[in-house]
């Protein structure tokens, strides 16, 4: 019970400071449509849907990396130091991923909706399980990002970590869902996508099980 109150009490502060100040989420938005317009002047004579897939999840990556990344990396020592003192290792980590997540499924959604408005013959046959990708894709981007903001945020040049460190998971993730949303682009059944789904849920587990066994070595550091 304790660490849900202190889960709650922190994703509140979040979304509280996040309303005051609307950066991450207002930046983030302005990336994500201004790139979809771009690449809709650029390859407006492009009509394969394929393509389109593709395109889509590479401006969701730098759009994650942009908004989920900051998560530790923006935070200075005294308010680390107040996370340290107010709750434990797990809740800060849990609320954190809680919190990326809740961001990322808005931004997706809003980003899908803006992608499928703005290239009309992109709209997949089986939109449905299109956006369970895009669900899938949020909890990958954010449980990955969320630890390696974490581990990155205790080196000296954290961008840098934070890159080299991110490739090599959220590469496999995203070629799984790329995958994922072709099945769905090309109108196959559920059954061709459940290994897909699968996968990406086991890798969801296993980053929030190891991140949860790694944090609090990092924390006290």
């Amino acid at each position: 019970m304790q660490l849900a109150k202190e889960v709650k009490y922190l994703i509140h502060k979040e979304v509280l400071l996040e309303w005051r100040s609307k950066y991450t989420i207002n930046g983030v938005l302005l990336y994500v449509v201004s790139t979809i317009f771009t690449c809709y002047l650029s390859f407006v004579s492009l009509g394969d849907k394929l393509t389109w897939n593709a395109l889509f999840w590479v401006i969701m990556l730098f759009a994650s990396i942009n908004g989920v990344s900051k998560s530790f990396l923006q935070e200075t020592k005294g308010q680390q130091l107040y996370s340290y003192i107010l709750a434990s290792p797990a809740a800060v980590l849990i609320s954190k991923t809680v919190y990326n997540i809740l961001l990322m499924l808005v931004l997706t959604t809003v980003a899908l909706g803006f992608y499928a408005l703005v290239f009309d013959t992109f709209t997949p046959p089986d939109l449905l399980l299109y956006y369970v990708a895009v669900v899938l894709g949020s909890i990958s981007f954010s449980t990955v990002f969320t630890m390696v903001s974490a581990i990155a945020s205790k080196a000296g040049n954290g961008g840098m970590l934070m890159a080299i460190l991110s490739f090599p998971i959220i590469i496999p993730v995203l070629i799984l869902l790329i995958k994922l949303a072709k099945n769905a682009v090309d109108g196959l059944p559920w059954e061709n996508s459940y290994d897909e789904i699968a996968m990406l849920l086991a890798v969801n587990v296993i980053m929030v099980a190891t991140s949860l066994l790694l944090f609090p070595y990092l924390w006290r550091d």
